[in-house]
C-alpha cells in the first residue's frame, strides 16, 4: 500500500507532431511536477521552451531504464511528483516507460496517466481496416530468431496489426511482410499530425513496388488487415474433409479435450449433430 508522504507518477502524452495537440492538463502537470524524466532531454527541451516550462528534467531512455528507474523511485519515496514523457505520444508504448511503470507497481507508489497522442491508434482510426479487432507488435525485434517467430506469429494473426517502423528499415520490412503473409490490405501512415501528414491505403504488393523506386522519408505506422477468418474456416473444413470421425475425435482428444467436448466440436466443425457422431463412433465400435 502506497505510503501517503510519497509522490506520484504521472505519464504525460506529448504531441507526435502537432504541438496543439498538447492537452492543457498535461502543460500544467509539466509545471507543477517537481521533475520530468524524458527520453531525450534535448528533444523535450524545445518542447518545453514552447509552452514556458522550466521544471527540472533528467533523462530516462532505453540505456539507462533499470538503473534510472531505481532513483526515480528514490525520488518518489521523499515525496516528490515526477512526469515522464516521451520523444512524442504516450509513454510506456513502445517505450522503456514500461520498466518504470512495472517497477512503480511494484513498489505500490502510485501512477496515473494523462490521456493524449498515440501515434499507434491515431494511424489506426485513419487506416480504413477493422478497429474493433486489433493487435499492436511495435517495432519489429533486432533479433534474427525472434524477429522471424513474431512474422510466422502474425502469419496466422486474424486482428488488425500496427506496426513502427523506421524509413531506412521500411523497405525490408514490406518485403518481409509481403513474403511470409502474402497480398494483404495495408495503410502506410507517416508524419501523421505533420504539415506533410501522407496516409496510403494500398495492398502489401503495391507497396513494396511504390518503395522500390522511392525512398521512404519520416517515421511510419504500418496498419494491416488480419487473416482473413473465412479462409481459416475455409483451410479447417479442407483438413476435416481428410479425416475419418476418429481422426477428428483423436485431434481434440490429443490436444487434452475430454471425450463429451471432442464431440461436440467434431460435430460443430462437420455440420453433424452430437448424437449423430455419436451413433457413428458406436456403430464403429461394433464393427
Amino acid at each position: 500500500m502506497a505510503d501517503v508522504s510519497w509522490g506520484k507518477l504521472y505519464l504525460c502524452a506529448t504531441p507526435i507532431g502537432n504541438l496543439n495537440d498538447m492537452t492543457p492538463r498535461v502543460r500544467e502537470t509539466l509545471q507543477e511536477v517537481d521533475l520530468i524524466a524524458a527520453e531525450d532531454t534535448r528533444n523535450s527541451l524545445k518542447l518545453l521552451n514552447h509552452f514556458e516550462i522550466k521544471t527540472p528534467m533528467t533523462s530516462y531512455h532505453e540505456y539507462n531504464k533499470v538503473e534510472k528507474a531505481i532513483y526515480l523511485i528514490g525520488q518518489l519515496k521523499e515525496g516528490k511528483n515526477i512526469a515522464l514523457i516521451t520523444d512524442a505520444g504516450t509513454p510506456a508504448i513502445s517505450d522503456p516507460g514500461e520498466v518504470l511503470v512495472k517497477m512503480c507497481n511494484e513498489e505500490g507508489i502510485i501512477v496515473t496517466s494523462l490521456p493524449g497522442a498515440c501515434a499507434c491508434i491515431t494511424a489506426l482510426t485513419l487506416s480504413g481496416l477493422n478497429t474493433r479487432r486489433f493487435c499492436f507488435e511495435g517495432f519489429l525485434p533486432s533479433d534474427k530468431k525472434e524477429h522471424k517467430e513474431i512474422l510466422e506469429l502474425l502469419k496466422e494473426e486474424t486482428r488488425t496489426i500496427i506496426l513502427y517502423e523506421a524509413p531506412h528499415h521500411l523497405k525490408r520490412t514490406l518485403e518481409e511482410l509481403y513474403e511470409t503473409l502474402g497480398n494483404r490490405k495495408i495503410t502506410l501512415c507517416r508524419e501523421l499530425t505533420k504539415k506533410f501528414e501522407t496516409i496510403l491505403p494500398t495492398t502489401l504488393e503495391e507497396a513494396v513496388l511504390k518503395y522500390d523506386t522511392e525512398e521512404p522519408r519520416g517515421e511510419y505506422v504500418l496498419v494491416m488487415e488480419g487473416k482473413s477468418l473465412a479462409d481459416i474456416k475455409k483451410k479447417k473444413e479442407e483438413a476435416w474433409q481428410e479425416m475419418t470421425i476418429e481422426q477428428h475425435m483423436q485431434y481434440y482428444e490429443d490436444a487434452g479435450t475430454d471425450h463429451k467436448e471432442a464431440m461436440k466440436l467434431v460435430a460443430k466443425d462437420r455440420g453433424m449433430t452430437k448424437r449423430d457422431v455419436y451413433q457413428y463412433l458406436i456403430k464403429s465400435v461394433d464393427k
